[in-house]
């Protein structure tokens, strides 16, 4: 079976063309904004944000110095702010939440900064554009996260189509993914 994160980039690979415009919201260990990278390609543009400078210099080192990305060390609550000048709109934006892995495990997400960021990433996606976010409700304050994700999105109108993957005999909370269409 598919990791909630391998899922995202699947249903991500079947929907990203070369010259699209992404963000990264959380760029973590990296593996998501190298996915990206070379979804878009050298004509396309990722933006990745994290709190994080170790985050950003793994990112860094495993990206390679490809041109087409621009890392932020920013909370991705700032996302508008940092995407003001671009002038367009997104292709698709990818949350994977929770805490750094291999790092200090009290530096989260939450659900504050967290409903900010979809609500401004939601506002600058294109028709046809989509958000993943990968829930993590294991973690001590993940289940309040996923919880207010959850309760956000099935307040959201028919302008998006919301769909839920996640592991229904899971012994504990298990990772799960959420995927936001923006249909019109």
């Amino acid at each position: 079976m598919l990791r909630a994160t391998d899922m995202a980039q699947l249903l991500l690979t079947q929907r990203l063309k070369t010259g699209d415009v992404v963000v990264d919201a959380t760029v973590g260990n990296g593996h998501d904004i190298l996915f990206l990278a070379d979804q878009v390609g050298p004509s396309g543009c990722v933006i990745g944000f994290d709190v994080q400078q170790a985050a950003l210099d793994q990112a860094a080192a495993l990206l390679g110095g490809r041109s087409n990305v621009r890392l932020v060390h920013a909370g991705h609550e700032r996302l508008a702010e940092h995407l003001a000048d671009e002038h367009v709109r997104l292709a698709a934006v990818m949350f994977n939440l929770g805490y750094l892995p291999g790092a200090d495990k009290t530096v989260t997400t939450g659900a504050a900064t967290t409903l900010a960021a979809l609500q401004q990433a939601l506002a600058l996606l294109g028709i046809g554009g989509v958000v993943t976010l990968v829930l993590y409700p294991g973690h001590p304050g993940g289940a309040e996260e996923a919880r207010a994700v959850l309760a956000f999105l099935e307040s959201l109108d028919n302008d998006f189509a919301v769909s839920r993957y996640h592991r229904v005999n899971a012994v504990k909370p298990a990772p799960e993914l959420l995927v936001v269409e923006r249909k019109r």
